[in-house]
């Protein structure tokens, strides 16, 4: 089961130092060694430091990463601010616009096994730094990036989501997201419900996953759950969908909304259909709860589709969050051919 995110907003440089104390303790909790832990304490602080020195709107995001026997901490840090208008310059050691030492980007990026940044000027920028207790597990096919944060005031997220992968000759991935009816305890319990059930029922086909789901989810109070099966090396994804679960296939010509069916599951399913699409190796699959504002849009962010798709997940949850819900946004794509840019 994948865990919720922790979101930090960042404004001033005291709050880079909290930051930077709720990373460290992350790391400790996954089994981090010291020099390991304090890599990961550095580049989440450089991370909030530059959000202080330089956003209007910043927000650092944390979550703790499991591939296997592998864990490792995520730092996706998203604001609303200047940007950049040259990446690359803003990459060396020595440049700076706040008259700092100038070598916090490359430092970041030599420290962190998958690096990435986007960013528009006039608009703002997010980062992304992955690092591993140890070494970094195998390369997957696909990439897959993930926020999803509780609503304000509340301890537990009521959304969920998780990956369900075969890897080889006949690969195929599973995402599931789930938001259960309302916020707080009884809203995590139906989501998570949702999950354990997806991951129980493995190689079961689509509606009987659903359907399976649904009757584990009838002492909750119910959840809108979508579930997208991706056989990329086939140019398929199959979707099902229960409620108002957001969902679509983006590329660089355009969107295309995937179809779900009304009802709550767990309580009310009158109708089950899963529909075919066409997949392509420039497809991004987005999927959101209704903490996200139904009109999101990439369109407005070139060249956004070409990162890794935790970037567009950070970016998407930054401009479209509507701030009374929890909120959940997943995104998965082809696997870059480097695992650092």
């Amino acid at each position: 089961m994948e865990v919720s995110t922790t979101a930090i907003p960042v404004t001033e440089s005291s709050q880079a130092g909290h930051a930077r104390r709720i990373a460290s303790t992350l790391a400790v909790r996954l089994g981090f060694k010291e020099e390991a832990a304090g890599k990961v304490a550095l580049v989440t602080s450089e991370a909030a430091k530059n959000l202080a020195a330089h956003a209007r709107e910043g927000l650092i995001l944390l979550r703790a990463l499991h591939e296997g026997p592998h864990v490792g901490v995520e730092v996706l840090a998203v604001d609303k601010g200047p940007g950049m208008a040259d990446v690359s310059r803003c990459m060396q050691d020595g440049y700076t616009t706040a008259g700092t030492g100038g070598s916090g980007l490359g430092a970041m990026r030599r420290m962190s096994s998958t690096f990435d940044i986007y960013s528009q000027p006039g608009v703002g920028t997010a980062l992304l730094a992955q690092l591993w207790a140890d070494k970094p597990p195998a390369r997957m096919s696909m990439d897959v990036g993930a926020v999803c944060v509780a609503m304000a005031g509340e301890e537990v997220c009521g959304d969920a989501w998780s990956v369900d992968r075969v890897e080889g000759e006949s690969a195929r991935y599973r995402f599931l997201v789930a938001d259960g009816l309302g916020h707080g305890p009884d809203a995590a319990r139906a989501s998570r419900a949702a999950v354990v059930s997806f991951l129980e029922q493995g190689g079961a086909d689509m509606l009987q996953v659903m359907r399976g789901a649904h009757e584990e989810m009838r002492s909750t109070r119910g959840a809108a759950v979508a579930l997208a099966e991706l056989r990329a090396r086939d140019g398929k994804l199959e979707f099902v969908g229960v409620g108002n679960i957001s969902a679509a296939i983006v590329s660089p010509s355009g969107i295309q909304r995937l179809v779900s069916m009304n009802g709550t599951l767990g309580h009310q399913m009158s109708r089950l259909q899963s529909f075919p699409y066409a997949w392509t190796p420039v497809s991004r699959l987005v999927m959101c709860s209704d903490g996200l504002a139904t009109q999101w849009r990439v369109d407005r962010y070139p060249g956004l589709l070409s990162h890794h798709p935790a970037l567009l997940a950070g970016v998407l949850y930054r401009d479209f969050c509507r701030g009374r819900d929890d909120a959940t946004v997943l995104v998965a794509a082809a696997a870059s051919e480097s695992p650092t840019s």
